[in-house]
């Protein structure tokens, strides 16, 4: 193990490095640490300057409250869940799933693109669901073997009228605007990008289909919805899918998205965390 956890946050327009000694009593809590700096960058591109940054850094060891998220940050609340996730305790996938408790909404329209063995489909459907029956999770995976898991989940898990709102489809996470109606108010788009667990991996979601997939998000996403990634790098094409999603990030415009991604830096394979905010 090494003796540093190295986080880079990055937003598309500047990045933020620290690293964090392990086992050593830090001059301030490593929650307030986050917290500073992610107040200062707000998760958008309109930073701070290097004497506002110092000033809101300059934390007594002695009496340090820790510094909330602005107000206007869709990740405000979920400090705690940054630094677990940034210290082992969380894993990417529970982060993200918090992200998205903070976006969607009863009743809402939501697409998991790789449904994998069916743990994020699960988790929309019981943040969408409610008695009124208007939520709506699309399902798509390209092999039928994850599809059946997905089912065999829901099954396991949901009421018969849950499961009533779920629709999944054998098809590419590419070719989801096949299967979302035009009039549907899509409030979250989630990917894991990579292989099924447990299954071929050798079939993995690539860089040419996850850019399209990508920008059909975009077109069928509402303001205020989210496209949420985790993205892992630790096989064959993990890190050429990664460039390509990054590539994609920068490209939106910084009036109508906040664009972030947390990485570990020496940890080469750790998942990456990539959340797209539509203003």
């Amino acid at each position: 193990m090494g003796r540093h956890l190295t986080l880079s946050l990055r937003f598309w327009s500047r990045s933020l490095s620290f690293a964090i000694p392990r086992n050593t009593l830090l001059p301030f809590p490593a929650a307030a640490l986050l917290k500073a700096n992610v107040n200062v960058l707000r998760f958008s591109s309109s930073c701070c300057s290097a004497a506002s940054f110092q000033q809101k850094q300059s934390c007594s060891t002695n009496n340090c409250t820790p510094l909330p998220l602005c107000k206007d940050s869709p990740l405000s609340g979920l400090e705690n869940e940054l630094v677990g996730y940034v210290f082992g305790k969380k894993k990417a996938t529970e982060v993200a799933h918090l992200v998205w408790k903070h976006v969607v909404r009863k009743g809402d329209t939501v697409v998991d693109a790789t449904c994998g063995n069916g743990y994020d489909t699960l988790m929309m459907l019981k943040m969408v669901a409610d008695e009124s029956s208007a939520g709506c999770v699309y399902g798509l995976d390209i092999q039928r073997e994850a599809l059946k898991s997905t089912s065999s989940l829901l099954d396991k898990t949901t009421s018969k009228a849950e499961k009533g709102l779920v629709k999944l489809f054998n098809k590419c996470h590419s070719r989801m605007e096949e299967i979302v109606p035009k009039s549907a108010a899509v409030r979250l788009v989630a990917f894991n990008l990579g292989y099924l667990p447990g299954g071929d991996k050798s079939v993995i979601t690539t860089s040419e289909t996850t850019k399209m997939a990508l920008e059909a998000a975009e077109r069928i996403l509402i303001p205020g919805g989210l496209i949420s990634m985790v993205v892992y790098v630790g096989h064959p094409g993990g890190r050429e899918e990664l460039e390509a999603v990054e590539a994609f990030a920068r490209s939106l415009s910084v009036d109508d998205w906040i664009c972030c991604k947390f990485q570990m830096l020496n940890r080469p394979l750790a998942p990456v965390l990539v959340f797209l905010f539509k203003r």
